[in-house]
């Protein structure tokens, strides 16, 4: 199981740099279709949220502890979503929509220097936010069912391919040459399988941690959907098509965690 989980959150995380290749064939790509793109991987994350660590998290609770299971999931929630937002705070990082948090804001026009150090806090965010989710491919296969895992990493790997051509695409823009902004893009993902072996390796050899794993997972990855990714769909306005994307990207993840589980 640690192998799988370790090779699968490789995987997903892989799927960056295959969500930035169109750059290989366009430069220029329309900010609705990114926007709807990202919207489906929020659907993606909130079905795999859902379907995938909450519900199993609750029932390995009660199988450990009869009725706990929901107390247990509510806590790991919690402090998964807790985590994310110190981390948020102790690294200055820009979200997905270019704003500045955990430092101060700048005013004014920005000069090429700055405009490129903004990217790449960007890039960072990305980076830290991508751990959360091989957290929860490798927590996944540490329950043992390997259809469940396979299915958060293949929801995870969708989900990622978005994120990799949101870094690519700016990275273009300043200059760089495209297989050097594909290569950056793929990088940001390779976090995930740092958090995949730590999440299978600690539930695989600790059981009684299972269900805290699976919701801390799942409050890391809600605080991500909600703090980063919806909010840069609506951003520019005309948010309609990112919300059937966010309910197509659910409904695919619904079918691919009943089809594989």
């Amino acid at each position: 199981m640690i192998v799988l989980g370790l090779a699968a959150s490789l995987m997903a995380g892989l799927a960056t740099g295959v969500g930035a290749l169109p750059i290989l064939f366009f430069k220029n790509i329309p900010a609705r279709l990114v926007n709807t793109m990202l919207g489906a991987a929020a659907g993606v994350m909130l079905a795999a949220t859902s379907f995938s660590l909450i519900v199993p998290g609750i029932a390995y609770g009660d199988a450990i502890r009869p009725g706990a299971g929901v107390y247990i999931v509510i806590a790991g929630m919690l402090i998964g979503a807790v985590f994310l937002d110190r981390i948020d705070n102790w690294l200055p990082h820009e979200h997905f929509a270019i704003r500045r948090e955990g430092g101060a804001t700048s005013t004014g026009k920005e000069g090429p220097e700055s405009q490129l150090k903004r990217i790449w806090l960007f890039i960072i965010a990305i980076t830290i936010h991508n751990f959360p989710e091989g957290l929860a491919v490798g927590v996944g296969f540490g329950t043992g069912d390997v259809g469940g895992g396979t299915s958060l990493a293949i929801g995870i790997g969708i989900q990622n391919m978005p994120e990799g051509l949101a870094v690519a695409l700016p990275l273009l823009g300043l200059g760089y040459n495209r297989w050097k902004a594909i290569g950056y893009a793929t990088l940001t993902g390779l976090v995930e399988p740092i958090g995949g072996l730590l999440g299978v390796g600690s539930v695989t050899l600790f059981q009684q941690i299972l269900p805290f794993g699976l919701a801390f997972a799942a409050g890391a990855m809600l605080f991500v959907i909600s703090d980063e990714i919806i909010p840069e769909t609506h951003s520019k306005g005309k948010s309609r098509l990112a919300t059937f994307g966010v309910m197509v990207g659910f409904v695919v993840m619904m079918a691919l965690d009943n089809l594989l589980g």
